[in-house]
């Protein structure tokens, strides 16, 4: 019988059971850092082609077509009465106000300089789990985010004006909403995860987001196909099958793994990932005290993940 259950088992069921929440959490939390870091390239990338909400509902349908694939495979959720308004304001968060602001941000704005605001979510989530979830903050945990926050100012403040930020203060006050609505996604998610598949919420808001931007895509026409770039369509599709499906599917299976706090706190590892993504890909200037900061930045998260 023990022999039967094991071949019926997913690989990453085994890794589970042989490893624990030790070491799938943080391998789970490095692959959606390294997705979401990567976003915003990915995001300025396909605005070369696409207008903003063209972009959001690509992603979404994309991410939602590989849901409805594997849907049998997903369990079923342990529904309550009621639990229904909780989902949908979990959708009104993300993805529907989250990428809505982000979206626009991104044409506003660098990639590098979104990327960096990222970071605000720690302390979001921080203070949103300690006052819902009652989770507690510990002096070491609260030094590593104020240590890892400050590094992102620090990578503000190194940065300079980019000629591909039509409108950086707007751009970055857009990404500031959108961080306030990813953070308040997080807390509710942590609850919902003790009933709920990881990945069913997870394809439920891709769904629930394809519905949402409709109509704002059928609205911004896309023009000619043939002129749209090659990599556009690239872009689009590493957002839709990596990025809006993989990076919330992997952040959302370590949360179930630890405080919500301490998932969050791995976000300020995004900074420094977007900023030498945009630096790569973009051209996007990084200087020496931009190096420093990224460094400043992940003693951070150690220190707080340590806390």
């Amino acid at each position: 019988m023990e022999v039967e259950n094991m071949a019926v088992t997913s690989p990453v069921q085994r890794l589970i059971r042989k490893n624990g929440p030790r070491l799938f959490a943080p391998l789970s939390l490095a692959g959606a850092v390294f997705l979401w870091g990567t976003s915003f390239t990915a995001t300025k990338a396909a605005l070369s082609g696409f207008a903003p909400m063209m972009v959001i509902w690509l992603r979404m349908a994309l991410a939602s077509m590989v849901v409805l694939f594997v849907c049998k495979r997903i369990p079923s959720p342990r529904y309550r009465k009621g639990d229904w308004k909780v989902l949908a304001f979990l959708c009104l968060m993300q993805p529907c106000l989250y990428f809505l602001l982000e979206g626009y941000a991104v044409s506003l704005t660098t990639s590098s300089q979104a990327g960096m605001i990222s970071a605000l979510v720690p302390l979001l989530v921080a203070v949103g789990a300690w006052a819902v979830l009652k989770e507690p903050m510990s002096f070491r945990g609260v030094t590593g985010l104020l240590v890892s926050i400050g590094g992102v100012v620090w990578l503000s403040f190194g940065g300079t004006p980019d000629i591909n930020a039509p409108s950086p203060a707007l751009g970055n006050l857009l990404e500031v909403g959108a961080m306030i609505c990813v953070a308040i996604y997080m807390v509710v998610m942590k609850r919902l995860s003790v009933r709920y598949s990881t990945w069913w919420l997870t394809g439920m808001q891709c769904v629930a987001g394809a519905v949402f931007f409709l109509p704002g895509a059928v609205l911004s026409s896309p023009g000619a196909l043939a002129a749209i770039p090659t990599t556009a369509w690239v872009a689009v599709a590493y957002l839709g099958l990596f990025v809006t499906l993989g990076a919330f599917g992997l952040y959302n299976m370590a949360m179930t793994h630890m405080p919500a706090a301490r998932a969050a706190l791995s976000i300020n590892l995004v900074s420094p990932v977007a900023l030498v993504a945009g630096w790569l890909m973009l051209g996007e200037t990084m200087s020496p005290m931009q190096l420093a900061a990224c460094a400043v930045v992940g003693c951070g998260v150690y220190l707080g993940r340590k806390g």
